[in-house]
C-alpha cells in the first residue's frame, strides 16, 4: 500500500480532534521522509491541521467551524508515557470543570514532578506546575483540588468567597479515606495551602483528620485572607484572619 493510501486509511479511523505526529504513521514500508512530506501536503490542503512543528490533528467541525483539540490531546505526551502517568491537567486547565469559573483559558497548566520553562503549543501557552508528590492516576483529582487551593487568589473571574465556597463543597463530597489521602498529599504543599485546606476539612466536620495539618504549621504564622469568616467558621483556629 502506498504511503498516501496508508495515511488516509489510518486518518479515517481516528476520532476528530486527535493529535498525532509522523511517528504514528512510520512503518517498515512507510519511511519517515515520505510520511513527513505526505502530512505536510495534507496540512497545506486543509485535510489535517497543524498544531505546532511536527504536530498535527484531525479537525473536528461544528456549525462555527473547526474545533480545537481538547487540551488533554494537545499535551498528551506530557501527561502519559508508555501507559504510565507522568503529569495531569491543573490550574487554568481545570478551573472551569471544577465549577470555579466560567472562563475558558488559552493557558494550559500541567502538574509534573520536574520543572521546565513555559512554551507555546499552537494558540496555547503551556506552563508546568511542580508537583512534589509521586503522581498516580487515582490521586490526580486530589492534586487538582490542592492546586486550586494553592492558587485560589489567581482563579480568573471569581471572587475568593465564591472559590472558597465551591472548594469547600468539593471537599465535603470526599469520602473519609480520600480526606485522609488529601491531607497526606498536602504535607508537600506550602503552609498557606495546608492552613486553608485544614480549615475546610474542619468545617466539613473532620477536625480529627485535619489535626495532622495543624501540627505541620508554625503556630505563630498568620494568613491574611479577608472574608473567610462567613464561609469557614473555624478559620481563626488556623490563624486565618
Amino acid at each position: 500500500m502506498k504511503t498516501v493510501e496508508y495515511i488516509e486509511n489510518k486518518l479515517n479511523r481516528l476520532p476528530g480532534g486527535y493529535v498525532f505526529t509522523y511517528l504514528d504513521f512510520v512503518t517498515d514500508v512507510n519511511k519517515r521522509e515520505a510520511v513527513i512530506k505526505t502530512l505536510n501536503r495534507m496540512s497545506a490542503a486543509g485535510r489535517i491541521s497543524k498544531l505546532s512543528k511536527g504536530k498535527f490533528y484531525k479537525p473536528e467541525t461544528s456549525a462555527f467551524g473547526n474545533l480545537q483539540p481538547e487540551q488533554s490531546q494537545i499535551v498528551k505526551d506530557l501527561l502519559e508515557k508508555d501507559n504510565k502517568v507522568t503529569g495531569y491537567l491543573t490550574g487554568y486547565s481545570i478551573y472551569n470543570s471544577l465549577g470555579l469559573t466560567t472562563q475558558i483559558s488559552n493557558i494550559i497548566q500541567i502538574g509534573r514532578n520536574e520543572s521546565r520553562p513555559s512554551f507555546k503549543m499552537g494558540r496555547y501557552k503551556v506552563f508546568i506546575v511542580r508537583q512534589k508528590n509521586i503522581i498516580t492516576r487515582e490521586n490526580i483529582p486530589l492534586f487538582q483540588i490542592l492546586d486550586s487551593i494553592r492558587f485560589i487568589k489567581r482563579i480568573p473571574d471569581s471572587s475568593f468567597e465564591f472559590s472558597c465556597g465551591r472548594l469547600l463543597a468539593i471537599i465535603k463530597d470526599l469520602s473519609e479515606s480520600r480526606m485522609k489521602t488529601i491531607v497526606r498529599l498536602a504535607q508537600k504543599y506550602p503552609p498557606f495551602t495546608r492552613a486553608l485546606l485544614g480549615s475546610m476539612i474542619e468545617t466539613a466536620g473532620y477536625a480529627s483528620i485535619a489535626e495532622v495539618l495543624k501540627k505541620s504549621l508554625n503556630p505563630v504564622t498568620c494568613y491574611k485572607i479577608p472574608g473567610t469568616g462567613g464561609i469557614l467558621p473555624f478559620a481563626k483556629n488556623w490563624n486565618i484572619k
